[in-house]
């Protein structure tokens, strides 16, 4: 009797652990299955306001500088101020809004701009961001130590801390009592379901309708003269490419009122642009095999994520690599060296930063532009 009640419980114990197992699975039997503890580890790797989930390191203000300057200053400016491109990391923010954490300049309809650290309102967000998505070229490659240096540094260009300042997981809640803006987030606007923040639950809007005393058509009383709109140049060529401001075609005339906007913009004239000289343009070193040859030049595009900015066909952020190939066609030492130490003005405002590759690989997908970029 005993050995019947003991195998009894074991089965019973056996169909328990069979049926959690089956429900664990979701609600697809035999499709997927449970990630690993390592694998939600990777993946689980964002830092909260409250600062949860950050990991233990630090780093100093100096450190965080020669990092700057190797991998960020390329597309952000050395001292955080950007350019054609991207938004202005550092500026705007006073001794007196870190005291109050509210900016003023945010109210200030006369300030020409507004910089991430006038508006972030939590130090978590830009340890976060910088950890899982910088170096734009390589992101996730900063180890964590780095992230420190880089988030240290960009503290003291906005004179949060001094310059011999070491951030870490120990003093960032510290710091966060500095951030410029720390008490600029208000939840009133209700755009979370619920009650959770402070008991708010209204509309995140307070619109009347009104249908009387409109404003009037806005007419133009004044143009720029024919002989003054490109005097300075085509603006569509000096404004950024990437936001709401793009600037208007000046090598065109001015549309008259009542003139159909065209559907799709014609691509603007840009003067040409003169050859780089050498003393003798070098002749492309053939592989052993055409063939192999571009095989291994886009396995190394592939390799360091070139193709997320270059097409092979057509433009993405820079050009496409066959419109490379035929403006630089034999041109092989002088493609290898701006692909080493990177470029800024030659195809557009976006600069490509340098890329870490060895001279042999750069020497490589140098080759099979010159000789054509064959697919």
């Amino acid at each position: 009797m005993s050995r019947f009640l003991e195998t009894l419980c074991m089965t019973a114990l056996l169909v328990t652990v069979t049926g959690a197992s089956a429900q664990s699975a979701g609600s697809y039997p035999g499709v997927g299955r449970d990630a690993t503890p390592k694998e939600v580890a990777a993946w689980d790797i964002d830092v909260r306001a409250d600062f949860k989930g950050l990991p233990a390191g630090s780093g100093t203000v100096a450190q965080g500088q020669d990092i700057w300057e190797a991998k960020c200053a390329a597309c952000h400016g050395f001292f955080g101020e950007s350019g054609e491109v991207f938004s202005p990391l550092a500026g705007g923010v006073t001794k007196e809004d870190i005291k109050t954490g509210k900016v003023a300049n945010l109210t200030n309809t006369t300030f020409p701009g507004r910089t991430t650290f006038m508006k972030v309102a939590t130090l978590s967000t830009i340890w976060d961001y910088i950890n899982r998505a910088m170096p734009w070229t390589a992101p996730k490659s900063l180890t964590t130590g780095e992230v420190y240096a880089v988030t240290a540094f960009l503290l003291n260009l906005n004179g949060i801390v001094p310059d011999d300042f070491s951030l870490s997981d120990t003093n960032i809640r510290e710091v966060q009592q500095r951030m410029p803006n720390r008490n600029g987030m208000t939840t009133e606007h209700a755009l979370w379901p619920g009650k959770e923040f402070h008991g708010v639950n209204k509309p995140d809007t307070k619109n009347v309708a009104c249908m009387k005393d409109c404003a009037p058509a806005v007419k133009v009383t004044s143009l720029l003269p024919d002989f003054a709109r490109n005097a300075h140049g085509n603006l569509a060529e000096q404004n950024r490419l990437i936001g709401a401001q793009h600037g208007v075609d000046t090598t065109r005339p001015e549309r008259a009122a009542g003139d159909a906007v065209p559907a799709t913009a014609t691509p603007v004239a840009t003067a040409p642009q003169a050859k780089p000289t050498q003393s003798k343009l070098a002749e492309p070193k053939p592989a052993a095999s055409s063939n192999a040859g571009s095989k291994a030049a886009l396995a190394l595009l592939g390799k360091y994520n070139c193709t997320v900015c270059h097409g092979l066909d057509k433009k993405i952020v820079g050009p496409a690599y066959s419109d490379v190939a035929k403006k630089y066609a034999g041109q092989v030492d002088y493609v290898a060296k701006k692909i080493k130490a990177g470029s800024a003005g030659v195809w557009g405002p976006i600069p490509m930063p340098p890329q870490p590759l060895s001279e042999a690989e750069a020497m490589q997908i140098a080759v099979w532009l010159a000789n054509g970029a064959a697919k």
